[in-house]
């Protein structure tokens, strides 16, 4: 009875242990069995934007250019406002150095006060030939007047002394004439050389004049308010030497008609990029663009497609080289921090499509030649067959395969821990 009593106390005890081991066996199977720690995506039905995306520059519609001077000679930059600075009309941007034009100008102006110092002297001269000249005139004069009174006397004097009175009388109307010919003579040659000194002087007024119009274009004053942009020496040595070219400098020799400095009109800001041929034939004018300034990555800025260049050009930057058109952006709104020259990422929508199965582009795997996607279905992943008739900016229009409503991996679920 004892052990009857004890079995039956036994027999509840034992069927709760068998119960809970049955439970732990049922338990990890269904633990093991749940669905893998890898994110997912609803496929979702909405609108497939197909975008070309560009990468191009911010540039300035219009601009003014700060450009060295011609005929100045030795151009070597002495002052050059920085990169980048705000400048109002008249200040100055560059100054070149003046030491030989200076030179040059101290030297024509003496030349030239020499020159009119020797015109003064030779007009004094002048006069005071002058004055020689129409002294021995009156003199000679005096004496035609004193040898006709004596000739008109020759019916009361002898007819020797009256022969000697003609003679004298005949020298002195011949000493006249020998004076007014000197006299004529003499101004002609002054004048000769007065007039050679006086071009001259006019040649070494010139010379100062020139000179001085080149001091004063070795000063390069902002003809209008706005932004330095400061230009590249193409003929510095690293470009030479196979590097980029740096911009101008303090210090540098410019040449003649050198571009030194531009000064962008703001309000013309714009973004020229080139398109690929194959891109070329699924753009147009209007198109909506996305901008992104790599400079400015706290906004983004909205646009229209512009011009398209009807032409390709050829782009030597890259080899094998590309055939690319030229594009033209128009922003929608500007940024008082956008600057000619930004990099900035065009995203252009140039399909839309409503009413698409769309699933993440990261949801798409190819397998052994097919194309799949994962499905989740009761807590496991089913490897689906897929159709992606498109694929766009970060999503992927399906045309077969998967249902709105359903969620699929967007990592492999069939790595390893290791292999993701």
């Amino acid at each position: 009875m004892r052990k009857t009593s004890l079995f039956r106390r036994l027999v509840p005890s034992l069927v709760i242990l068998v119960l809970i081991g049955a439970g732990i066996v049922f338990l990890v199977p269904l633990k093991t069995k749940s669905a893998p720690a890898v994110p997912t995506a609803e496929v979702k039905l909405g609108e497939f934007v197909g975008y070309v995306q560009l990468r191009g520059d911010v540039r300035a519609r219009t601009s003014t250019f700060i450009i060295a001077p011609f005929n100045a000679g030795d151009l070597q930059i002495l002052k050059l406002c920085p990169d980048g600075t705000l400048v109002k009309k008249g200040d100055v941007v560059v100054q070149f150095d003046p030491t030989s034009l200076k030179r040059n100008s101290d030297q024509f102006r003496s030349t030239l006060k020499q020159t009119e110092a020797e015109i003064d002297r030779m007009k004094a001269q002048q006069r005071l030939n002058e004055e020689q000249s129409l002294t021995d005139k009156m003199k000679a004069e005096f004496d035609i007047e004193r040898a006709r009174l004596d000739a008109s006397r020759g019916e009361v004097v002898p007819a020797i002394e009256n022969e000697k009175n003609q003679l004298a009388l005949g020298k002195a109307e011949q000493k006249v004439r020998e004076v007014d010919q000197k006299i004529a003579s003499d101004r002609v040659v002054a004048e000769t050389d007065l007039m050679g000194n006086i071009r001259k002087r006019d040649k070494a007024n010139a010379d100062l004049e020139r000179a001085q119009r080149n001091l004063a274009a070795l000063t390069l004053t902002s003809p209008v308010d706005g932004l330095i942009m400061l230009q590249t020496n193409s003929r510095a040595r690293t470009s030479v030497m196979g590097g980029s070219a740096p911009i101008f400098k303090e210090g540098d020799r410019a040449w003649a008609g050198a571009v030194i400095a531009e000064l962008p009109d703001l309000t013309t800001i714009e973004v020229h990029a080139p398109v690929e041929e194959a891109d070329r034939g699924k753009l147009e004018p209007n198109q909506s663009v996305t901008l992104r300034i790599d400079a400015v990555p706290d906004k983004e800025l909205k646009g229209r497609v512009g011009t398209i260049s009807p032409l390709a050009r050829v782009d030597y930057s890259t080899y094998p080289y590309k055939k690319n058109f030229d594009l033209t952006i128009h922003l929608d709104q500007s940024d008082s921090r956008l600057r000619p020259g930004m990099s900035t990422t065009a995203r252009i929508a140039v399909e839309r499509l409503p009413n698409s199965i769309l699933i993440p582009v990261e949801a798409v795997f190819e397998k052994n030649g097919r194309i799949v996607a994962y499905v989740l279905i009761d807590g496991h992943f089913e490897e689906r067959a897929v159709e992606v008739a498109r694929r766009g900016e970060g999503q992927a229009l399906v045309a077969r395969g998967l249902n709105p409503g359903q969620r699929v991996a967007v990592k492999d679920p069939t790595l390893t821990g290791e292999q993701k």
